[in-house]
């Protein structure tokens, strides 16, 4: 009995280990990751609305959409199991029993550029600042 319980016990150590790891970076990079080769511009429209700017060629060709979104610095870099307490004060915070504010998020502005064949289907995708440099010059210290 004692061995089952230790069994299951690790078991949700790993799991929530998991599930932290997968919640690193901003979600678009991995559904863009995913979608490459297989996600159509339908799907994107239905998911994320229009683009912000479309460029589709007259005669032909690959079509480029690109998409602004604001993205912070704890979506930047991917969650480390050191930041278990981070998390937990988030979820608590989401419950709204947060014990004091912390300093606020800094948002910074991305684009996501998108390139999709003449069938309509994403081939590449990037991700860069709207104005490069900015999240570095902003952290100087």
């Amino acid at each position: 009995m004692r061995r089952l319980r230790q069994c299951l016990s690790t078991g949700w150590l790993v799991i929530l280990a998991g599930a932290l790891l997968a919640c690193g970076g901003p979600w678009r990079d991995g559904y863009f990751k995913k979608g490459v080769d297989r996600l159509t511009q339908d799907e994107v429209l239905a998911r994320l609305g229009p683009p912000h700017t479309a460029k589709a060629p007259v005669l032909g060709g690959d079509s480029v959409w690109t998409y602004r979104a604001p993205i912070g610095d704890k979506d930047l870099t991917s969650v480390k199991l050191f930041q278990l307490g981070d998390v937990v004060q988030q979820a608590a915070s989401l419950m709204g029993k947060s014990s004091a504010e912390g300093p606020k998020a800094m948002l910074y502005c991305y684009r996501y550029i998108l390139t999709f064949n003449e069938q309509k289907i994403l081939t590449q995708w990037k991700r860069e600042e709207c104005v490069p440099g900015t999240r570095d010059t902003l952290n100087a210290k």
